[in-house]
């Protein structure tokens, strides 16, 4: 298995074997790479792909063995004429996400991991987040690929395939996955390489592998994929300016005043002027001078009269 890839000739390759179709709109992190015009040891080129899944707006991890030149050695570089990625699209016949170039890869250098860098931002698809933890045994993860849906295909289908796995093992930087369903012969196959095991949750989905290699497909038990929590602090290296540049910025704090009982409430948004005893707000003698004046005059007629009435008043008392 996965001897078919990007910058190395091989055998005929399937995809998720007796996985389920993707529906439009679901798991739109997942990627497309396609490979055209790829140099042969023969002096020919020929056509390829891989998987993967996007981790940031510009950067998409998948296996470092989907780029080597024509001698078989892994490259920190596009082997291929043009290399293209399609994001958000589970129907390639549609119209839906984006393609965009890919025109920078990073190798890992010891474990079967590369993220390519894109011409382009990915906007509208949240990113897969990266697992932190350990993986164990037992836990089950979510597999999202391109490929052939048969041994004896002669393309890749038009629409993803998914399927779901069970952890079997977990080494230093590795670990096993077998299928469970649809089918307990459901597994990924040459150009599924690259492509995201992840869980699903409340918060999103979260990275926890991708594809590596395996026997031959379709087959019962397990596939070898790569840890992502292993690598995290290498990966964050590359893609953590992208990610912070991402985010949004925080809102201005509001102003806060003290509140009745010694709690804290958010202050009110300042208002128009206050009357402030003239019986008429400033605000309207800017917007009627003419009769703000007369009425203001009219004011001060009625508060001289008030004075004179409580002056006369205060002599009876006295």
């Amino acid at each position: 298995m996965l001897s078919l890839v990007l910058g190395v000739a091989g055998g005929p390759a399937c995809a998720i074997a007796n996985g389920d179709s993707v529906p439009d709109g679901r798991y739109p992190f997942a990627v497309k790479i396609s490979a055209l015009g790829i140099p042969t040891a023969d002096g020919g080129t020929r056509d390829s792909s891989c998987s993967g899944g996007l981790v940031s707006p510009r950067w998409v991890i998948t296996a470092a063995h989907c780029f080597r030149d024509e001698n078989g050695r892994r490259v920190s570089r596009t082997v291929a004429e043009q290399t293209i990625a399609t994001v958000g699209r589970a129907d390639l016949t549609g119209k839906a996400g984006f393609t965009a170039d890919v025109v920078q890869v990073k190798q890992h250098g010891k474990s079967d991991v590369a993220l390519i860098r894109l011409d382009r931002a990915i906007t509208g698809i949240t990113p897969l987040r990266l697992n932190r933890k350990k993986p164990a045994s037992g836990q089950e993860a979510r597999l999202v690929g391109f490929g052939f849906t048969n041994a004896g295909a002669a393309k890749t289908p038009n629409r993803a395939r998914t399927g779901r796995f069970e952890v079997t093992s977990v080494a230093t930087t590795e670990m096993g996955l077998a299928g469970i369903s649809p089918r307990s012969d459901t597994s990924p196959c040459e150009r599924d390489s690259g492509g995201p095991y992840f869980t699903e949750g409340q918060t999103g989905a979260v990275l926890i592998a991708v594809v590596s290699r395996g026997p031959d497909c379709p087959h019962t038990g397990p596939d070898i994929a790569t840890r992502v929590d292993a690598l995290r602090p290498w990966i964050m290296s590359v893609i953590g300016d992208d990610l912070a540049a991402a985010s949004p910025s925080p809102s201005p704090a509001r102003t806060k005043a003290p509140a009745a009982g010694g709690k804290t409430a958010v202050a009110a948004p300042p208002t128009a002027p206050v009357d402030a005893g003239w019986g008429i707000s400033p605000v309207m003698l800017v917007a009627f001078p003419a009769a703000a004046v007369g009425f203001v005059a009219l004011l001060l007629r009625r508060r001289r009269a008030q004075r004179a009435r409580r002056y006369r008043g205060s002599r009876r008392y006295r």
